[in-house]
């Protein structure tokens, strides 16, 4: 992929991000690319770099296979095969649609053949050394100087597209499984410098025609024991909407994996302006660990208005520890009635952003997944733009509601 329109820079070590790494990692692994592809297509510099990661990263045993990384830009088995596994459904697909819009344009609106479409199966065909444009023309009344003419213009706007997939890539490094809509907001700036006129709509097409589109995971793990005897305390956000920041935060945990084992994720987030303000990451959920989390966001307020700590009932929100440092800055207890995850959405639905759109790959020490959460708190705080927040960041919401 060209990079007109992009400016170089000599980058560091540190300009990768663990989530980016990882992600390099699995597709080389996976025969998706080669050590010389994933250097080219990201624009990764140092001969060796890829090849550090693979060996501290990854799954296989990269320690006597430097030729086979650094092999030149050759399809290996597995990269053919999907290749003709793709070409072979997209054309499967491109049948299908066809004879659908033929059937439909007969039966329901008596219409002849859009031209668009008509043009692209003429092309087809003559590809295929089957027919002729001119006599496709001639039968369909059309003229070959139009044919001509869409075609062109069609490459012209591929051309004018061609830096749009630099500018994707350059954002999916930092946030891997970014949605479209949050994209669209992001690229508004580069859209404007490359002179590109582009609607979110059609910048759905474009990521789908280039399988960038990213698909949703569904995955679900209790990690909350509410019947127990310790001292439960009743809802206090039942219809009710925080109206300012640090008027409510929500906790949760949940369960992240690595090499090393099984590992929990703590998480304190404002209601109103949907910032992380502490995370956690602990080998176990006692609640000497989960307080953690807790002490973070009470560092990091910048108010000192009253405040209530939602969460469920869990065992670790009900110790004595944990709630002995609510008493002592005056916060109020607020818990769902009984084990109601709808209770708490805001804080179900943090684990989520952060299982599904950041920590995507698995980490082989504990101390590389708390870096990799680290980068996507620090990510998802300062980058990400928010829907709920008409498109701003957490950090930006909250500083200026504090402000």
């Amino acid at each position: 992929m060209s990079m007109s329109g992009i400016e170089r820079r000599k980058r560091t070590q540190r300009d990768y991000n663990m989530g980016f790494k990882l992600a390099v990692v699995d597709q080389v692994e996976k025969g998706e690319m080669t050590y010389k592809q994933a250097q080219m297509r990201y624009g990764i510099q140092g001969r060796s770099t890829v090849l550090k990661w693979l060996r501290k990263h990854g799954k296989l045993d990269w320690s006597t296979t430097r030729h086979k990384a650094m092999s030149p830009l050759k399809e290996t088995p597995e990269q053919k095969i999907k290749r003709l596994e793709r070409e072979l459904e997209d054309e499967r697909i491109r049948v299908m649609v066809m004879d659908g819009m033929i059937t439909i344009m007969d039966e329901e609106y008596g219409a002849g053949l859009p031209k668009k479409v008509l043009i692209r199966t003429a092309r087809t065909l003559q590809a295929q050394g089957q027919v002729s444009l001119s006599r496709t023309c001639r039968c369909f009344g059309l003229s070959r100087q139009s044919v001509y003419q869409l075609l062109q213009r069609r490459c012209r706007r591929q051309e004018q597209l061609a830096p749009l997939y630099d500018c994707v890539m350059r954002l999916r490094q930092h946030m891997p499984r970014i949605g479209a809509r949050k994209l669209y907001h992001l690229l508004q700036d580069d859209l404007r410098r490359l002179g590109i006129k582009m609607g979110r709509d059609r910048l759905f097409d474009w990521l789908r025609e280039h399988r960038l589109l990213v698909q949703p995971r569904k995955n679900y793990t209790k990690t909350t024991h509410s019947k127990h005897w310790m001292r439960k305390h009743p809802n206090l956000l039942a219809g009710h909407k925080p109206s300012r920041p640090e008027q409510v935060f929500v906790s949760d945990i949940t369960y992240i994996e690595s090499d090393e084992g099984v590992h929990y994720l703590s998480l304190v987030t404002d209601a109103f302006s949907r910032k992380i303000m502490g995370h956690v990451l602990s080998h176990s959920m006692a609640a000497s660990e989960v307080v953690g989390a807790l002490k973070q966001a009470i560092k990091n307020r910048i108010t000192k208005e009253p405040l209530i700590h939602h969460s469920d009932r869990g065992l670790q929100y009900c110790s004595g520890c944990y709630q002995e440092v609510l008493r002592k800055h005056q916060i109020t207890p607020s818990m769902t009635d009984g084990y109601d995850c709808y209770q708490n959405a805001l804080a179900e639905r943090m684990n989520g952003i952060l299982k599904q759109e950041f920590l995507l790959h698995r980490c082989k020490t504990f101390e590389d997944l708390r870096k990799l959460v680290k980068e996507a708190v620090d990510t998802y705080n300062t980058i990400r733009p928010h829907i709920s927040l008409e498109m701003q960041t957490p950090e930006n919401v909250h500083q200026k509601a504090s402000g």
